[in-house]
C-alpha cells in the first residue's frame, strides 16, 4: 500500500479531505510495486480566489511520478491529478514494454495489473531528437551556475557541482527565485 503524506497550505486537511484523496489515488496501488514502500507526498493549497492546487509526487527507484492541478473545485482537482498519474504510469509502462521487445531488456517490475482502457495514440509516436549539444562541464558552485544561467538568459543550467562532484541543475522558478535539482547515482539491478 502506498503511504500518504498529506499537507495543507492556507488550510487544514480534514479526515474527509484525506479520505477522498486516498480513495482517488488507491488505483495506483494496482500498478506500483509495493516492495519499494512507496510514499505519496501530497500538497493541498488553497488560494484566496477560492481555488485549490493539488500536487502529488511519488518518488520510485525507477521513476518519479508527479502531477499537479489547479481548479475551483477541490474534488475535481483531485480527480484530474489521479487521472494524470494513471496516464503517466500507462505511458511509462508502454515505453518500457516496447523497449523490452526491441532490445530484450527485462524492464521495470510493475505489477501485472493492466487497465483495459486503450492507450492514447500519442504514446506510440517515435521521439525525434532534432538537435544535440555537447557540453564540457567544469566544476563550479551553485552561485556561479546561477550567474552562468543568467548570462546565457536560460531558464535552467546543467553543471558539475564542485561540492558534491555530481551533475546538478539550477532553474528559474515562476516566482523569480531559483531552484536546485541535485542528482545522485542509483544502482540498477540487472
Amino acid at each position: 500500500m502506498i503511504e500518504y503524506q498529506i499537507r495543507g497550505e492556507n488550510m487544514s486537511t480534514t479526515d474527509v479531505i484525506n479520505n477522498y484523496i486516498k480513495l482517488r489515488l488507491e488505483k495506483l496501488n494496482n500498478y506500483i510495486d509495493q516492495k519499494n514502500n512507496p510514499i505519496a507526498h501530497i500538497n493541498v493549497r488553497k488560494y484566496n480566489e477560492k481555488t485549490f492546487k493539488i500536487e502529488v509526487t511519488i518518488p520510485l527507484p525507477y521513476l518519479t511520478l508527479r502531477a499537479e492541478e489547479t481548479q475551483s473545485d477541490f474534488y475535481n482537482a483531485v480527480d484530474l491529478v489521479s487521472a494524470k498519474l494513471l496516464r503517466q504510469i500507462r505511458k511509462f509502462k508502454t515505453r518500457v514494454n516496447r523497449k523490452s521487445r526491441e532490445r530484450g531488456f527485462k524492464g521495470i517490475d510493475f505489477n501485472e495489473a493492466i487497465d483495459p482502457v486503450p492507450s492514447d495514440t500519442n504514446e506510440d509516436k517515435k521521439i525525434d531528437v532534432i538537435r544535440r549539444k555537447n557540453l564540457s562541464l567544469k566544476p563550479m558552485d551553485i552561485e556561479e551556475a546561477v550567474l552562468q544561467m543568467e548570462m546565457l538568459d536560460h531558464d535552467f543550467f546543467l553543471f558539475l557541482n564542485s561540492d558534491t562532484n555530481q551533475l546538478d541543475i539550477v532553474y528559474k522558478r515562476d516566482d523569480g527565485k531559483y531552484g536546485l535539482i541535485e542528482t545522485e547515482n542509483v544502482e540498477s539491478s540487472k
